[in-house]
């Protein structure tokens, strides 16, 4: 599934990841530059998920077959490959074009004899798997699913007995500026998420099917048959001065929240924006000393009954 991770809490682009919220199938997406926007943050995020994944390997210890559904360009996917050695891996996403890249990089990387693709709608395609899935690991792509509910329950389904379903959904808003910046009105973090919020409203009840669910994901796992086993929270904590890439990541990311949220923005924080996007400007993202990353990803880890 390919998604805008701008919608998820916490996140940027989002699977920001013309990723739009909500599912994208049209000829007007500019793949390559959404691509690039989905690898980078997923490779700025890629300590937390290392240590998501190792919590995990603790309960799953030689997964046979690991499916990350709704993978995108596959950053966590090959980090799957390679934190389970043993294991073949499928990267599950309705975008072809970001299954490529993903293909592409488990080729780098040297996982590609154990590394396959599915392209389709999720939960469904996900029939098409030969055999049950030890581990399934869906990261902020079951909020694009109308009925999470229902969706739980097929995820769950494809799991083999005692097989471990691991949800990476909510955590805390990630923050990459101090609420003072030296201009503009304090806080515009704040007020971008709180515009982030509305429209991730409005992306989850125009999904088809929509249900609204009480967010209790142990309570929703518990409902799905399975036994919830743990939740936990994983810190992103880059302090400043970043490196370059993350800096990079921060402007990618900025100007995406610019351009999804113009109209919902008064012109004084649009200004702010165009003053931290402009390279010239010594109080830009691109120059000033102070930006960082800090994050919360909080997963929810659930086991089918044997």
């Amino acid at each position: 599934m390919a998604h805008d991770h701008q919608a998820h809490h916490g996140h940027s682009t989002q699977h920001g990841h013309g990723h739009t919220h909500g599912h994208t199938h049209g000829g007007d997406v500019d793949w390559a530059a959404m691509a690039a926007l989905l690898e980078a943050e997923a490779e700025v995020c890629s300590p937390a998920y290392a240590r998501a994944l190792a919590w995990l390997g603790q309960e799953v210890t030689e997964p046979g077959l690991i499916v990350d559904a709704g993978s995108g360009p596959g950053v966590i996917a090959c980090l799957m490959a390679e934190t389970f050695p043993g294991a073949r891996v499928v990267a599950a996403d309705a975008a072809e074009p970001l299954l490529e890249r993903a293909r592409s990089r488990a080729a780098r990387q040297g996982v590609a004899d154990r590394f396959d693709t599915l392209v389709g709608e999720l939960p469904e395609s996900l029939a098409e798997l030969d055999y049950p899935v030890d581990m399934l690991w869906a990261s902020r792509s079951l909020h694009h699913l109308g009925d999470q509910r229902a969706a739980l329950a097929a995820f769950g389904a494809r799991l083999a007995p005692g097989g471990t379903l691991a949800i990476l959904e909510g955590g805390l808003h990630a923050r990459y500026l101090p609420r003072e910046i030296g201009f503009g009105r304090p806080g515009l973090q704040a007020r971008l998420d709180a515009a982030q919020e509305d429209r991730f409203a409005r992306m989850r009840a125009e999904l088809p099917g929509a249900v609204t669910e009480t967010e209790d994901w142990p309570a929703l796992l518990t409902a799905a048959g399975l036994k919830h086993t743990g939740t936990r929270s994983f810190l992103l904590d880059i302090p400043a001065p970043v490196p370059d890439r993350t800096r990079a990541f921060v402007a990618g990311w900025l100007t995406r929240t610019r351009d999804i949220h113009a109209d919902a923005l008064d012109a004084e924080d649009r200004a702010t924006l165009d003053r931290l996007l402009d390279p010239a400007d010594p109080g830009s993202v691109h120059r000033r000393p102070d930006v960082f990353v800090l994050a919360a990803h909080t997963v929810h880890r659930a086991v089918r009954p044997a």
